[in-house]
């Protein structure tokens, strides 16, 4: 008697291998790997590459392993000229500080190695009573750098709001081209001891002028350019024609005009400018800094050096 075979049983959903999920999202089915890690991937999760799809903790550890493109001379590269632009908005603050306090926020701010201070309004002075002192002798340091961000006011001789006009119209134009050499850091360095340089040869040969102004910045920015731009035989804007331009424009102005602020502004930028051309590429952010440092210490020397010769008015 034949005995009836029991059927096998019949395939259950509990007996299934379960459904591959995303590695971050257990919830979501995905039959997509990784082709790096090859670890299932959501849409979410995944993106193209050369070859398939990489999930996008490979994605960030791969960038990371990139090298980030820098400058000519070792400066993060950007997509606008930061630097520049933050420079502007700087001295066009400055002005409209200026303006609104008038006479007593420029003889706060100018630069001035040491003297006494004329009156807001002049017509109220009684022509008896002493008139307050100031300057970098008596303290007064920050001098040094808030002077490079003023200018003359709007009524003011020789040239009123057309000395900002033509201070920024030459920070733009410069400050762009070098920026994209080296970098809103570096860049704002060497305008900064450039203003900073102007500072320092006024103090010692016009201790007793108040001044405004971005030129010795704007001068400095002149000389960097010229060395960056021998140091990396690229001249697109004429540096030895800037250079005569703006030398001329120094000897002419000296009537009228701080030479000493130009010149010092132009040495110091030179100076900086060197210090950032001509680093060796090994260690090279480590000898900018030192180099630069050195151009600072130099300046605070000539500072130093300008207050000892000046006898504080009591």
């Amino acid at each position: 008697m034949d005995h009836a075979q029991p059927a096998p049983d019949s395939p259950s959903t509990g007996d299934r291998p379960p459904a591959p999920v995303c590695f971050r999202h257990a919830g979501r089915e995905s039959y997509v790997r990784c082709s790096r890690c090859e670890r299932h991937v959501c849409p979410d999760c995944r993106r193209e590459a050369a070859v398939g799809y990489q999930c996008v903790e490979c994605v960030k550890s791969g960038h990371q392993g990139v090298r980030r493109a820098r400058t000519a001379f070792g400066g993060r590269i950007t997509s606008r000229p930061y630097g520049t632009i933050g420079l502007i908005v700087l001295n066009v603050a400055g002005y409209l500080a200026e303006i609104a306090g008038g006479q007593d926020f420029v003889n706060r701010f100018a630069m001035l190695g040491l003297g006494v201070l004329r009156p807001a309004d002049p017509e109220s002075w009684d022509g008896v009573s002493p008139l307050p002192v100031g300057g970098v002798a008596h303290g007064e340091w920050y001098r040094l750098i808030t002077g490079s961000f003023l200018h003359l006011q709007p009524t003011e001789a020789p040239f009123g709001v057309a000395h900002l006009l033509m201070n920024m119209y030459w920070l733009w134009m410069l400050g762009r081209v070098v920026e994209d050499r080296l970098g809103v850091l570096r860049m704002v360095a060497l305008y900064l001891l450039s203003a900073l340089g102007g500072s320092a040869l006024t103090l010692l040969f016009a201790p007793h002028a108040l001044t405004v102004g971005a030129s010795g910045a704007v001068f400095g920015l002149v000389g960097g350019y010229r060395v960056l731009s021998r140091r990396q035989g690229y001249d697109p804007l004429g540096g030895d024609q800037l250079m005569v331009f703006f030398i001329v424009w120094m000897v002419v102005s000296a009537g009228f005009a701080s030479w000493t602020g130009h010149l010092g502004g132009l040495l110091a930028g030179l100076a900086a400018g060197a210090a950032l051309a001509y680093a060796p590429r090994e260690q090279r952010g480590t000898v900018q800094a030192i180099l630069l440092t050195a151009v600072l210490t130099l300046i605070a020397v000539a500072s130093v050096i300008g207050v000892d010769r000046l006898v504080p008015i009591s």
